[in-house]
């Protein structure tokens, strides 16, 4: 009924930390693993994996991930190692870093961008 974290990844899944939309987060939030944020985060972020950023989320806060989906607010500069795809209704006002760069139809950026960095 329940796998132990060794069956998980032996299976191939990442832990996966949630924020969810009705929890604030206040200072720095360091992981390993996959992070996904629905609700409110300020301070600063840092995962060795993926970040993805709900919607309705408002982070004011530095990033740094190895990629990131970015759908809600972010105040706050942004550095991201590998891929980061911004939905048409992300909101990023900071400084953006990435090695490769998606942004959809709608998405707003205020800020430095720097594309191609290992």
């Amino acid at each position: 009924m329940f796998k132990n974290e060794r069956d998980a990844s032996a299976a191939g899944q990442e832990t996966e930390t949630v924020i969810a939309p009705s929890v604030r987060v206040e200072g720095d939030f360091v992981s390993e693993g996959n992070v996904r944020i629905e609700g409110m985060v300020t301070g600063s972020i840092s995962t060795e994996r993926d970040l993805i950023v709900g919607e309705n989320s408002k982070i004011k806060a530095d990033v740094q991930a190895r990629n990131a989906t970015l759908a809600g607010e972010l105040h706050g500069n942004l550095r991201v190692f590998d891929r980061l795809e911004l939905a048409s209704t992300a909101r990023v006002f900071g400084d953006i870093q990435a090695k490769v760069l998606s942004v959809a139809p709608g998405a707003i950026m205020r800020g430095q961008l720097v594309i191609g960095i290992d």
